[in-house]
């Protein structure tokens, strides 16, 4: 492939980057790949890269100033904040249930759908049909062949071998750490993730809270535009919902109306996104949650307030406290019918080494 990356998916619009540029202008070495995969989104950039921070290759990276490893559930453990969902919460969870009734909150995948990057969804029919007939009665079948990142399109659950920090020099895979300490150099493998994949996690079955921003604010967020814990504190206020109903192991979720976007402005969705950042993402670490989720393609704030950061959240969330997110959810049926809090209920597609995983989420009222 040559030095331009384009996306010629259907309603994705044109995408065309120089990597060799974007990795010389990243603003901080060890984030040099989220840099570039968020500059493919749009059209901001990190601040240029200093004569010093050239020199010193092997400074902790911005945000990082201290291991973040053992986990609390154990120096060995991949299952992260899925380790919240004991019987004891499942049985306290299943209490929430009141009118049986179940919502969707996973997308439709097809190829027309906004992608992040150079990312693909192709699906295909072989045959029309793919074979048969068989027997007397001639019976004939359909198969598909899909070629996708299958755990990284459209309503995506991020596995916690997704991101890494790059605490070394540049390639050194043995400093290179994901969730627990586990690194590069252990973890990586062309044919599926030797630790960390997503078939160690855990089923999801968890109360959700949903913090309807449009509400707040009085319409949809914009790109760039950052959820704070005040955010948080007044949203929830507005719904009647008191921040101590929110428990350890439960979920928090956003709808920012990012998702009004889906498929009808793909550019400007693919552009950044409204959402969390690290003042919100510290309030989620204290409440001790297993989840979070949006109607964004990140959930976290794009670009950061802060130009220099690269998808800060998703590392302080998931590499350093295994705390799991889930993207491009969408809310509309759950905000018409005003169900604020239900029971989120996932289970990760056990694709062994997979960095993380499709699937339609569900809430339970």
């Amino acid at each position: 492939m040559d030095d331009d990356v384009r996306s010629d998916e259907p309603n994705n619009g044109p995408v065309t980057t120089d990597r060799r540029t974007l990795l010389r202008t990243a603003g901080l070495a060890g984030a040099a790949g989220a840099t570039l995969a968020g500059a493919m989104h749009g059209k901001f950039s990190l601040a240029p890269i200093t004569a010093a921070q050239a020199q010193t290759p092997t400074a902790m990276p911005k945000g990082t100033d201290k291991p973040w490893w053992p986990s609390k559930w154990g120096a060995d453990d991949e299952a992260g904040a899925s380790n919240h969902i004991t019987p004891e919460k499942v049985l306290d969870t299943a209490k929430w249930i009141k009118d049986g009734k179940i919502y969707k909150i996973g997308r439709v995948y097809e190829g027309g759908m906004p992608l992040f990057g150079p990312r693909a969804f192709t699906l295909r029919i072989p045959g029309g049909p793919t074979g048969g007939p068989f027997g007397d009665n001639k019976l004939v079948y359909h198969d598909e062949f899909l070629s996708t990142e299958i755990g990284q399109t459209g309503t995506q659950f991020d596995g916690l071998g997704h991101i890494g920090i790059q605490l070394g020099k540049d390639g050194d895979k043995s400093e290179m750490r994901f969730y627990n300490g586990h690194t590069a150099l252990e973890i990586s493998d062309a044919y599926g993730l030797k630790k960390l994949g997503v078939e160690k996690l855990k089923p999801l079955f968890t109360r959700a809270h949903l913090v309807d921003m449009v509400a707040l604010k009085g319409g949809m967020m914009d790109a760039g535009q950052e959820i704070t814990t005040a955010d948080i504190k007044a949203a929830l206020q507005k719904q009647n919902i008191n921040e101590s109903d929110i428990k350890p192991g439960d979920a928090i979720m956003f709808h920012t109306g990012w998702g009004s976007l889906w498929m009808k402005n793909n550019d400007r969705f693919n552009s950044g996104e409204p959402g969390i950042g690290l003042d919100a993402a510290k309030w989620v670490v204290e409440k001790d949650l297993a989840l979070t989720g949006a109607d964004t393609w990140a959930v976290e704030v794009v670009p950061n307030p802060d130009k220099s950061l690269a998808f800060a959240v998703h590392a302080e969330l998931q590499t350093k406290h295994g705390i799991h997110n889930h993207e491009n959810l969408i809310f509309d049926e759950l905000i018409a019918a005003k169900k604020y809090q239900f029971v989120y209920c996932f289970a990760p597609a056990p694709i062994k080494g997979a960095t993380g995983s499709n699937g339609c989420p569900i809430a339970i009222t």
